[in-house]
């Protein structure tokens, strides 16, 4: 069950419950109901692992329920973390052959990101009830925040970063 299909099935059943809580005007609490449902969902999720959500149904840039670690995150690739922990490493990214791009979203989880002190790097984070931490000092709490660094120019082949956090957090690291 990937987790399109999981949060579908759980959207649909909210919407089927506010029909029958205003068409036959029955009068249930419908978010708490479907609350303590995702609770219940959750936790037999993380008692029992792998066997009510199977890992090998994501993609490898996803992480959801777990901790990543990615040591050569790739060009262009959008990588997820939800209700997990995503480690990138950016240290060691070749430019030579142009700008690299790329995507991080977290969402109730946890990101951190690693990047040279010495590479031109641009980053824009956008947080929803999260926070966003940047080498610069600046965070993103509700709104966006950019980072540039010193090196960085729009005419040279640079590091570029799109970083997205609901729920979350996210920290920026030189080294």
């Amino acid at each position: 069950m990937g987790a399109g299909l999981f949060w579908g099935a759980f959207l649909l059943l909210m919407g089927i419950a506010l029909v029958v809580k205003v068409v036959f005007n029955l009068d249930f609490p419908v978010f708490k109901v479907v609350l303590g449902v995702f609770l219940v969902l959750l936790g037999i999720r993380l008692l029992f692992g792998k066997f009510m959500w199977p890992s090998h149904n994501f993609e490898p840039e996803e992480t959801i329920f777990n901790e990543k670690t990615y040591d050569r995150p790739e060009s262009g690739k959008e990588y997820t973390v939800l209700f997990g922990k995503g480690v990138y490493d950016f240290t060691d990214v070749d430019l030579s052959g142009g700008s690299f791009r790329t995507k991080i979203s977290t969402v109730f989880g946890g990101s951190q990101i690693i990047i040279s002190r010495d590479m031109p790097v641009r980053i824009k984070a956008d947080a929803v009830f999260a926070g966003a931490e940047l080498p610069d000092g600046n965070t993103a709490v509700f709104g966006s925040a950019v980072y540039q660094s010193d090196s960085w120019s729009p005419d040279t082949s640079n590091l570029d970063i799109k970083v997205d956090v609901v729920f979350g957090g996210v920290q920026v690291i030189r080294r």
